[in-house]
């Protein structure tokens, strides 16, 4: 059978579609999770996920008046109390914020230590992250990945590739958090996005305005 140039082209359109198409639709999981802690043999509620993309909303008990934001791309961790009218950077605020993250599924280390970097401002003094193996969490196949860290903050995550997503992480001191009833579903574009009409509140401006005041006193010289 001869196969004429024009049709080797429209061909070669249609597979080149759909790899992109393929690739987009990775890239833009849409879901919504309970994040559930089981420590010492007891399971409690530990908050909420919504993911969308390399973005996620995360909600938990410990800041009720507040959630936080992160972007993975850029990357970035963010503290917003709607309510207070203000956001402010997570730093160490919740290490949900650096461990349940959009992650590339080929390389979920490097997302994991930007996050580690962004909440220290710093890179690590120890840091190491590998692949070990594959298990099945929850009926759905997953990656093994190991990260060790200093201070205690290391931890294992099962990632799962097609949700580009850990589903599982058990921390340093034994705790397992889970992303437990997965609900693939739309998410809202703007829940990802910095409510409109908030400012971002910058504690050492607060700390110069504090020490310009009548009420502040220096503490004495050092000895």
């Amino acid at each position: 059978m001869v196969i004429s140039a024009r049709s080797k082209v429209v061909s070669c359109m249609v597979v080149a579609a759909g790899v992109a198409l393929a690739a987009q639709s990775a890239a833009a999981q849409q879901f919504s999770a309970d994040l559930v802690r089981m420590a010492g043999g007891a399971a409690t509620p530990a908050g909420h996920v919504r993911v969308s993309g390399e973005k996620a909303l995360i909600e938990t008990p410990a800041f009720p008046d507040g959630f936080f934001l992160v972007d993975a791309a850029k990357p970035a961790a963010w503290f917003v109390r709607p309510r207070g009218l203000v956001f402010m950077d997570a730093r160490q605020s919740s290490p949900l914020t650096q461990m349940f993250v959009p992650l590339d599924p080929g390389d979920p280390c490097r997302q994991w230590l930007a996050m580690a970097q962004l909440a220290s401002e710093k890179a690590p003094e120890t840091w190491r992250c590998e692949r070990d193996g594959e298990e099945t969490i929850g009926g759905r196949k997953t990656d093994v990945y190991r990260v060790e860290a200093g201070s205690g903050l290391g931890f294992v995550g099962w990632v799962d590739r097609e949700r580009r997503f850990p589903l599982q992480i058990k921390t340093a001191d034994g705790t397992v958090i889970s992303a437990d009833h997965i609900r693939d579903e739309p998410q809202p574009a703007q829940s990802f996005e910095i409510p409109a009409g908030i400012r971002k509140f910058d504690p050492q401006a607060l700390i110069r305005r504090i020490q310009q005041s009548d009420v502040w006193v220096a503490p004495p010289p050092v000895q």
